[in-house]
């Protein structure tokens, strides 16, 4: 059992009693179920994204979910370039796994009394769920910022040898002569940003990196509030209370010079975690972001509001593109804020237009439009407008045949060059892509044409026009005359190759069961053009 599956070992606190042919079975009846599944969701799911209730299998899985786990990150880990239909659908469904299981973490998290929430581990959810493929554990960014701490009390020994934050329990108890605590804060100054060379990330601000918890450790850069949350945690590690302050535009931290408790804003020193650790007062702070503020906005906030302003955060980032990268990650902050505040009618109606818009999941909208129009019936009029075109998709999809099959053999087709799965090179643009989809000629909207100056062409509209996977991870659509083969064809890294073709043999792709079902005499012709093109130059 542990040669064969290794990682699992983490699991067993103790092999004495266990019975290992019992788990090994059990191992291996998972890896045949997950071997199942995933086979079966090229064929379900190829011509739509996967639905909601696309995942009810798993869902309802008769074994022990770290082996089913564990299957699926061996199908990923599959060397060469086959298996990549097997592994698009594993990296789906351990997505999904692994976001369900963190929406529960969260869950608990927000339900436990402020006190045992901690800011570190709140970061670090968000950051997991937003990223569920990465190895990202609060141990492991835990031992990270103790790190840094540590590296703090050596200043702090050089400085002030019989310090209190120097004594083996330092953390539990707080410093309460504010001299001690400014020592603290010049030692974690010097550490952070004089030796680690941490900073605020001026120059890529708007970089979702900078809200991620793990990145913020490693490329030592972030956002306001990312940044925010490393400087406070390690303070309070030292015996120094900081508190968390939702301003404006600019996150930042306030230090008690007075009564502990006070809610008099001046009794404060506000601390800019971007700015390297630069104390600040309350008229400094107005200057940083040009205008005055009400007393309000000094007051210190909870650990889920501190969440709150993070996902925000990424929300209108994931709003700031129309990529698929930025559609993913305002379906996650979605997420996220309504595991937070579930009845938010605006981020509902926000998350039934995402999946409208994006044509996936039209019963869940219905589900969700019904939920909106129960908290709020003045939205009738909005409501009634997703629910009536939302229904209409669901009709046309029902009346959708099988799939279109495209024989090249047709009299209409004559005029198509290029087949499936050769890698090309657009001539104007330069970038690298794959083909995955041909038509004769250009069946974009009229609108789309006009938009794209398609008539500016030599051929205009009238020529084959080819469905590409580009090497920047976007999805587009091609006229023939200014697509040419690539003359060092190479892998293109797109998120969807494997949707559509099952091996790349370094030269070519080989189309999957789905797309080859729609192209069926594609494969031979690939085949005998990449003999013709590449085979003196091999030679």
């Amino acid at each position: 059992f542990l040669c064969r599956w290794p990682s699992l070992l983490k699991y067993y606190s103790h092999t004495d009693g266990v019975s290992w042919l019992e788990e090994y079975k059990a191992r291996h009846n998972a890896g045949l179920e997950a071997q199942r599944i995933v086979a079966s969701f090229s064929k379900r799911f190829f011509s739509e994204h996967v639905p909601c209730d696309g995942f009810s299998d798993i869902e309802t899985l008769g074994c022990p979910s770290h082996f089913f786990e564990d299957e699926l990150m061996c199908i990923l880990n599959m060397e060469g370039r086959k298996g990549l239909t097997w592994k698009y659908y594993a990296k789906k469904i351990l997505y999904f796994l692994r976001q369900q299981n963190i929406l529960k973490n969260l869950k608990e998290y927000l339900q436990r009394p402020t006190d045992r929430q901690s800011f570190l581990e709140g970061a670090v959810l968000i950051d997991q769920y937003c990223n569920p493929l990465s190895d990202i554990c609060l141990k492991s960014v835990q031992a990270q910022v103790d790190d840094i701490t540590d590296k703090v009390r050596k200043v702090l020994r050089t400085k002030n040898p019989r310090h209190p934050s120097l004594a083996s329990k330092a953390g539990e108890v707080l410093i309460p002569e504010v001299e001690l605590q400014r020592q603290v804060l010049d030692a974690m100054n010097c550490v952070l940003y004089e030796q680690l060379k941490y900073k605020g990330n001026e120059l890529d601000y708007y970089n979702s990196l900078n809200s991620y918890i793990h990145q913020v450790l490693i490329r030592r850069t972030g956002i306001p509030i990312s940044l925010s949350v490393l400087y406070l945690t390690i303070a309070r590690q030292l015996g120094v209370k900081l508190e968390p302050v939702n301003f404006p535009s600019h996150f930042l931290l306030r230090w008690c010079q007075g009564k502990e408790g006070s809610t008099d804003i001046f009794d404060y020193t506000y601390i800019d975690a971007f700015g390297k650790g630069k104390q600040l007062t309350v008229k400094e702070c107005e200057y940083l972001i040009g205008h005055h503020v009400t007393e309000e906005f000094y007051g210190v906030v909870t650990s889920k509001e501190v969440l709150q302003r993070m996902v925000g955060n990424l929300l209108n980032l994931g709003k700031r593109e129309s990529t698929d990268q930025s559609y993913q990650l305002l379906r996650d902050s979605l997420d996220l804020y309504l595991a937070m505040y579930p009845d938010n009618v605006q981020h509902l109606m926000l998350q039934a237009r995402l999946y409208f818009h994006l044509g996936i999941w039209p019963e869940k909208v219905l589900d969700i439009l019904q939920h909106i129009q129960a908290l709020d019936p003045s939205q009738h009029g909005a409501v009634g407008y997703l629910v009536q075109h939302t229904l209409e998709h669901i009709e046309r999809r029902k009346e959708e045949v099988g799939p279109e099959v495209k024989h090249r053999s047709d009299e209409k087709h004559k005029e198509v060059c290029f087949s499936i799965g050769l890698i090309m090179k657009h001539k104007r643009y330069g970038y690298n892509c794959v083909i995955y989809g041909w038509d004769p000629a250009c069946m974009m909207g009229h609108e789309w044409i006009r938009n794209m100056n398609v008539h500016s062409l030599p051929h205009g509209p009238h020529q084959p026009f080819y469905n590409v996977l580009v090497e920047d991870g976007s999805c587009r659509y091609a006229a023939q005359e200014n697509l040419e083969y690539n003359s060092e064809p190479r892998e293109i890294p797109h998120p969807d190759i494997g949707r559509y073709f099952s091996e790349f043999t370094g030269i070519h792709y080989l189309a999957n069961t789905e797309l080859e079902i729609r192209y069926p005499e594609d494969l031979e012709l690939t085949r005998a053009t990449v003999q013709k093109i590449y085979s003196s130059g091999k030679e």
